[in-house]
């Protein structure tokens, strides 16, 4: 099958605490892992979307076949390993805001090798999408996430890297060699604005999006939160405002901007108009709670550009 996006990743079932963190431990069941988030935002605007990674043979990993089954994102790069778990991920809230508390260590997306991957099913694909937290996970996955682009690269697939830093997951000097060297690598980057400051060490846009474009990538799309995007090559240099939702909560946007992007990118859409368009989805993803939950249909984004819903 012919796929316009395959994504690499460590996909984690979310424990979120439904009551304060002194009255009870009721936890709500749900989905995460950001390139997952980012497949699923994709295919729910009608991109042919396939996802590589490994997941335990435990219950989890049943739930997460089951949830890209409902979701039209095709699991034929996923490999199940009895030895090794899911990865878990708890969310407690306090007066502080939410605590994440991670359960990864020895999971199986984590024992990804070089090796393992599905070199026909990466060079079936239009876009491979990758991030920096696919590498952070383990060594053996950093690896991997450099195979995998340099099996897209050969294939003719273009890759996409979101560089998503998490710092527990590893130093900011490691962190920046490991995401300064992928992204020459990268036909276009999708960075926040927050992750590119301590990547960098710089705080205006219009200067972070020369680093990366000085690196070497041909593409920046800088995430701003809710002052919209800003959309670099070495040739032009285009702002996307933000819009205007009632916001209740932020988690995976910057996931379904990715999705969103690559699935106009898929439609062959300028990456000016596909900013806009993502930008858009992204916005509406954060009028409900969780990672998946609110990610917007195709139908919603475009009624919501024209006018016909939120502004």
């Amino acid at each position: 099958m012919k796929l316009d996006i395959v994504a690499l990743g460590e996909p984690l079932i979310e424990f979120n605490q439904t009551r304060g963190r002194e009255s009870g431990t009721d936890y709500r069941l749900g989905h995460g892992g950001d390139t997952s988030n980012a497949a699923i935002a994709a295919a729910r605007q009608g991109a042919r979307v396939g996802y590589v990674t490994a997941l335990g043979a435990d219950a989890f990993g049943d739930a997460f076949m089951e949830l890209w089954t409902q979701e039209n994102v095709d699991a034929g790069g996923v490999i199940r390993d009895p030895s090794a778990h899911t990865g878990v991920y708890f969310v407690t809230h306090g007066p502080n805001g939410h605590v994440f508390s991670y359960l990864r260590a020895g999971s199986a997306a984590s024992r990804m090798a070089p090796e393992a991957l599905p070199l026909d099913y990466i060079g079936s694909a239009r876009y491979l999408h990758v991030s920096g937290i696919s590498q952070a996970i383990s060594a053996t996955a950093t690896d991997t996430v450099f195979a995998a682009i340099a099996a897209a690269s050969k294939a003719g697939v273009k890759v996409s890297y979101d560089t998503n830093l998490r710092l527990k997951l590893w130093p900011l000097d490691r962190a920046r060699a490991i995401v300064h060297a992928t992204i020459p690598l990268c036909d276009l980057i999708l960075p926040s604005l927050e992750d590119a400051t301590a990547l960098t060490g710089l705080d205006d846009p219009d200067a972070i999006v020369d680093f990366y474009l000085k690196l070497g990538t041909p593409l920046v799309v800088l995430k701003m939160g809710a002052d919209g995007a800003l959309v670099a090559t070495p040739s032009e240099r285009i702002r996307i405002p933000g819009r205007k939702v009632q916001t209740v909560d932020a988690t995976g946007a910057g996931d379904t901007f990715d999705g969103a992007f690559l699935s106009m990118l898929a439609r062959d859409a300028s990456p000016v108009d596909a900013a806009r368009y993502a930008n858009a989805a992204a916005a509406l993803s954060t009028k409900g709670y969780g990672a998946v939950a609110p990610i917007p249909v195709r139908e919603e984004v475009l009624a919501f550009l024209s006018g016909e819903a939120d502004r």
